[in-house]
């Protein structure tokens, strides 16, 4: 008896031990670039290295590939893959799960949305890349770890929880992924598509955000112009504006929204609107007043962003008082759904 469990036990070794010891190892993932042409130097195209902790991407987003340029380079990765590097970046990790599901889903929504609708001018030779001022800020694991800390292992398993526990879930207008922006905080209220891009689109208009400056960093800002620097910011941008009067004279029809953010101005005479305005001089938001000074004016700003969509510090807000990822974003975008897409 004793000499049959041994042969057993040999058998066994060598049927499931054996070819597992022999087989080769797992690839580092890296992949040789393209051959360089004569004519033309193609952009090199790589894959993600793999990351310090394990990630499990979920099926439907595993069977997603993009082409993202990070650093200057085309790097081919599954959507989850992606996301995760996205959500890294755009999101505090110390956020609520709930909100960084949300998150997770605005980001996939919005990806899918630009590659349906032609992708970027910028890059067309690749679906994503990690400017924010074109598509979304990306950072890759070592570096999330680095700036995380002791809370390394803890965030960067809420973050991949986040993306594979709605794997694939977009959020939908009409049975299509819609256009999903998003920005930091909002002064009260978002604001509608319209009042920043001159389009309205129907699951982009303003709706209330619980967010303060009790709940977000940095909630109240202020930047003061000199009037030479100032006449000198807003010439460069709107060189048909009159700036030949006092200072106190260049803002008139000045237009609101009940919150506070500026929907629309006249500079020197010049129709433009309050995003507008908060683009050319650096400031964090349209929600914005001014006062002056002897010689220089100073701008009083609250929130952080562009304004329209999810606000993602109102996202927190609300995930805290016990709302789910899905109310979350039907919250922000109107008559939307969220399903597999």
């Amino acid at each position: 008896m004793r000499k049959y469990v041994l042969t057993s036990l040999f058998l066994t070794f060598v049927v499931f031990f054996v070819p597992w010891l022999l087989a080769d190892p797992v690839p580092a993932g890296d992949s040789a670039p393209p051959e360089e042409s004569e004519e033309a130097v193609p952009t090199p195209e790589t894959t993600e290295p793999p990351s310090p902790t394990t990630f499990s991407t979920g099926e439907r987003d595993r069977a997603r590939t993009l082409r993202v340029l990070i650093g200057g380079e085309v790097v081919t990765m599954d959507m989850g893959t992606y996301l995760v590097g996205v959500v890294r970046s755009e999101m505090p990790a110390a956020f609520d799960s709930e909100a960084l599901k949300a998150q997770a889903v605005a980001a996939r929504t919005y990806t899918l949305y630009k590659m349906e609708h032609g992708g970027s001018p910028n890059h067309p030779d690749a679906d994503a890349c990690d400017d924010i001022n074109c598509c979304k800020a990306y950072m890759d694991a070592a570096t999330a770890a680095e700036n995380w800390g002791e809370n390394a292992s803890l965030y960067e398993e809420k973050i991949c929880d986040a993306v594979r526990s709605t794997d694939g879930q977009c959020v939908l207008y009409e049975g299509a992924p819609i256009l999903a922006v998003f920005h930091s905080s909002s002064a009260g209220a978002t604001l509608d598509a319209s009042a920043v891009w001159s389009e309205s689109l129907p699951y982009l208009v303003s709706v209330s955000s619980p967010e303060n400056g009790e709940t977000v960093p940095g909630y109240y800002s202020s930047a003061t112009f000199p009037f030479s620097v100032l006449r000198s910011l807003l010439q460069s941008e709107l060189p048909e504006a009159d700036l030949s009067s006092s200072p106190t004279d260049w803002f008139t029809g000045i237009c609101q929204t009940p919150s506070g953010a500026v929907l629309e101005l006249k500079v020197g005479g010049v129709p433009v609107t309050g995003n507008r305005l908060r683009t050319i001089l650096g400031l964090r938001s349209p929600s914005f007043t001014f006062s002056f000074g002897e010689s220089d004016i100073t701008f009083s700003v609250i929130g952080y962003g562009h304004g329209v969509g999810m606000s993602q510090y109102g996202a927190n807000v609300l995930a805290a008082a016990g709302m789910d990822y899905r109310e979350i974003l039907a919250w922000y975008y109107a008559e939307t759904m969220v399903d597999v897409y």
